[in-house]
Parts: structure tokens; C-alpha cells; sequence
């Protein structure tokens, strides 16, 4: 069965009104970004401790950490970042989160994207090595004490913003923590079509999967089903594939940037309502 799940922070950056909406709409997990108007990674074992108190309170687990490892320029200094990629993996083993999520750099804009591959593999083969050995949480279909797996998240402007180069990453790293997050919107952004142009070569590879749409002509934002992202062809698939995972909305329906997005708590409603009245056409059960 499929397992929801979302970003909370889009709702509220209060975190007790995140946990309260989600209550409301039925999810019992998400994917932690953030509270109090504070980066997840930014936020101290103190906080962290009140984050695990509030959610156990609700009922809620967390998915992934939504965390910003990768978004910074391919030359920027990643020795610095290592560090901060340490803090998000000991994030995860105190929240009890499975995945982390991550992206590989952004490029200097009008570069061939070529031109720094050796050096985006270089920082994702060294993230893969550094990530081994660090237990995850107990999540839907995963047991506590495996490894934790890192997400890398298609998104604009990075190396891995194609579905040929994201193939790339994951195929030249060779980890088995290493896997891939599906984000429809943003192959759209890039101008994909996302189950055309890059579900056959990514499935094998796809872990967990983002939910937001977009449309091809502007790039707007829309409702899952709204857009061009061709998410009723993709859940077909994932559901004739076998898949068993995480669906984390991500609606970005009321602001959106490089380091996230916001809905607020009516938006974030309607865009749980398209996601599941989809999920509901296709006879697709979920929890």
C-alpha cells in the first residue's frame, strides 16, 4: 500500500499547526524541512528533541529529511559542506528518518554541463561513502537498522536536472544508497515530459516519489493532475511496476524558490484533495 507523506513547512512554519493540518487530512507521516522559520539542519538538539516530542504526540513519522545537501555551486566549498551533510545524516537517526534527500550542485549558468561531471561525481560518490554505516529509522517498509538511504531530487539549474543526467549520477556512483526522488514539476520545468521522456531509464533507481505538477508552456505550479506532468501515465505505471513507497506533496502552490516553497494550509488541502482524488480514480489504495 502507498504511503503519504509531505512537507509539512509548506503548511505553517509553526510546527504545531503543521502536525494539527495533518491530522486533519489524515497523513501520519512527513517530510521534515523545518519549523519555526528555521532550516532543519539549522535547528539544535534541543529543538530537535521538541520536533520528535511534538510529532510522537500526533502520531507522526517522518519520511525524509527535506534537506538542502547539494544546493550549493559545483565550486563552492564542499569540505564545509561534508560537515553539514554530517549534521543532516545525525538528523536522521534522531528523528528516525529513512531517507535523506539531496541534489548535486548547481551549475554556473549558460555552462555545458559536461564540463563538471567529473567533479559532481566526485561529491556524490563521497556523500554515498560517507552516508555508509548510518542506521536509518523504522519507516512503512523499512525496518530499523538499515542503512540510510540518500534521495537525489531532480531540480532546476543542477547537474542532475534531465532524466539522462540523473541516470548518471546514480549509475556512475554505483551505491545502493544512493536512489533517486521523482519530482514531476521540476522535469516539466526543464522541459521533460516526465513518464515519456524519463520513467522506462529511472525506474529501476526511483525510491520516492514528490508530488507537485506544473505546466509546460510557463512552468506554473499547479495540483497534481493540473499540469504536464503526466501523473496519472506515472502512477499507472508505478502501480503495474509493483512499487511500494512514499508520495510526499509538495505543493509550492503559493510561493516557490531554490530552497523551497509554501502553501499555506488551504492550499496545501486542495493539493492533498487532487493528489488523493487521483489515487481514488485509479482504484489505488493508500494510507
Amino acid at each position: 500500500m502507498w504511503t503519504l507523506s509531505g512537507f509539512a513547512d509548506e503548511i505553517s512554519p509553526d510546527l504545531d499547526e503543521q502536525c494539527r493540518v495533518l491530522d486533519e487530512l489524515g497523513v501520519r507521516y512527513l517530510e521534515f524541512r523545518g519549523a519555526w522559520q528555521t532550516n532543519v539542519l539549522d535547528l539544535d538538539d534541543a529543538q530537535l528533541d521538541r520536533v520528535g516530542k511534538t510529532l510522537a504526540e500526533h502520531g507522526l513519522r517522518v519520511s525524509s529529511i527535506g534537506s538542502p545537501i547539494g544546493k550549493i555551486g559545483v565550486a563552492d566549498d564542499f569540505a564545509d559542506h561534508l560537515r553539514r551533510f554530517d549534521r543532516a545524516l545525525h538528523v536522521a537517526a534522531l528523528l528516525g528518518a529513512p531517507y535523506v534527500r539531496l541534489f548535486s550542485f548547481f551549475l554556473p549558468a549558460g555552462d555545458d554541463p559536461a564540463s563538471h561531471r567529473d567533479e559532481v561525481l566526485r561529491r556524490m560518490t563521497a556523500l554515498a561513502e560517507r552516508a555508509a554505516g548510518h542506521s536509518a529509522g523504522h519507516s512503512a517498509g523499512h525496518s530499523a537498522g538499515h542503512e540510510v538511504i540518500l534521495l537525489h531530487e531532480n531540480e532546476k539549474g543542477i547537474y542532475g536536472d534531465s532524466p539522462a543526467r540523473c541516470l548518471d549520477i546514480v549509475e556512475s556512483v554505483g551505491s545502493p544508497l544512493l536512489r533517486l526522488a521523482w519530482d514531476a514539476a521540476n522535469f516539466v520545468q526543464c522541459g521533460f515530459r516526465p513518464h515519456t521522456d524519463g520513467y522506462a531509464m529511472l525506474r529501476p533507481h526511483l525510491e520516492y516519489v514528490q508530488i507537485k505538477d506544473a505546466l509546460l508552456a510557463t512552468g506554473e505550479v499547479v495540483p497534481a493532475g493540473r499540469g504536464d506532468g503526466e501523473v496519472r501515465e506515472t502512477l499507472r505505471a508505478l502501480r503495474a511496476d509493483g512499487f511500494d513507497g512514499f508520495f510526499s506533496l509538495e505543493p509550492h502552490l503559493a510561493a516557490a524558490g531554490p530552497f523551497g516553497g509554501f502553501s499555506g494550509p488551504a492550499l496545501f488541502a486542495v493539493a492533498h484533495a487532487a493528489f488523493t482524488q487521483e489515487l481514488a480514480e485509479e482504484g489505488i489504495e493508500y494510507r
